[in-house]
């Protein structure tokens, strides 16, 4: 029922989008992408991704799994494939993490190092939405301006007693289904803490792979004839990319580009353009996605050294991570 509800909103939101956005603009927007900008995106989607599996297995040997490096990118390639089949991206992430476990036999290692590389990547996107905040504060509304200053720093200090708090509270007092999530968050973030440079070079890589993020979506605009100041792109992709984070939908799809596209809007991009902009990231989302499935699928004979584990398999016992 939970999938099936946000699906519906998913598909609510698109609905509203195509009525309140002129059919014939969004033709005649969707008319101007540069099919060869889009391959060149997709390219720069799956290097970004070739970054993401150094610093995913980074991470995971934290934990001192001694994770190969071609069998992390067999396992990050079935996670980004997964997140095409299961209704959030949270279901990839454990998909990898299930099939780390296998290799390594270090099942809460994969676990720990898959939720350090989530909560470090989530921090990025929300540092580049301040920047670009700051960046761009001269084209938008004072209010705006205002507000958004606001929504940080409230974020920032509720972030930071929501740790604060569940780090003094013992898991017995926390309700049984937040227990197991709880503690793997602290956990994670405890070994980050404990090994600085770690964290620092996952960060790094992190702001390299979300900054190319943006510039790949700004190569896309820019064929089209978008041209605005980087800093509006990292400002209102970035938070798109957040609001798609929220549970409501099927992975952010319609909510994330509804959102860009009313946040291009101050920056004098029409809503046609913003919502052809996401649409085209998420076509390379997909297109990426299948091909990180078919080069597991590829592969997948010498993943575990032992039974060929399959990707069905580990969806289903991807609660087990």
């Amino acid at each position: 029922m939970k999938v099936l509800g946000k699906a519906a909103i998913s598909v609510a939101i698109l609905v509203g989008v195509f009525v309140f956005v002129p059919l014939h603009q969004l033709r005649e927007a969707a008319g101007r992408v540069d099919p060869r900008a889009w391959v060149v995106v997709l390219a720069g989607f799956l290097a970004g991704h070739a970054l993401g599996v150094i610093k995913w297995r980074l991470l995971v040997n934290g934990g001192r799994p001694h994770l190969r490096l071609v069998t992390a990118a067999r396992c990050y390639a079935a996670g980004l494939f997964a997140n095409l089949c299961l209704p959030s991206i949270v279901g990839g992430d454990a998909v990898r993490a299930v099939l780390a476990a296998r290799e390594t036999r270090r099942p809460e290692a994969t676990v720990l190092g898959g939720v350090a590389d989530r909560a470090i990547d989530t921090a990025t996107v929300a540092f580049l939405v301040a920047l670009g905040a700051v960046l761009a504060r001269h084209a938008l509304p004072l209010w705006a301006v205002r507000l958004l200053a606001v929504a940080l720093g409230a974020g920032a200090l509720a972030g930071t007693v929501t740790l604060v708090v569940a780090a003094r509270t013992p898991l017995r007092r926390w309700p049984r289904r937040l227990r197991r999530p709880v503690s793997r968050g602290l956990v994670a973030l405890r070994r980050l803490g404990r090994q600085p440079r770690l964290a620092l070079a996952a960060l790094g890589l992190s702001l390299v792979i979300q900054t190319g993020f943006v510039a790949l979506n700004a190569r896309v605009g820019a064929s089209m004839g978008v041209v605005i100041p980087f800093g509006a792109w990292l400002f209102a992709w970035s938070l798109a990319k957040l609001s798609g984070l929220v549970p409501i939908s099927l992975g952010g799809l319609a909510v994330r580009d509804a959102t860009l596209a009313a946040l291009l809007v101050p920056f004098g991009v029409p809503a046609a353009y913003g919502v052809v902009v996401s649409l085209a990231w998420q076509s390379v989302l997909i297109a990426g996605g299948l091909l990180a499935g078919g080069f597991w699928w590829l592969l997948r004979p010498r993943l575990a050294g032992g039974p060929r584990a399959t990707l069905s398999s580990a969806l289903s016992i991807r609660s087990a991570a």
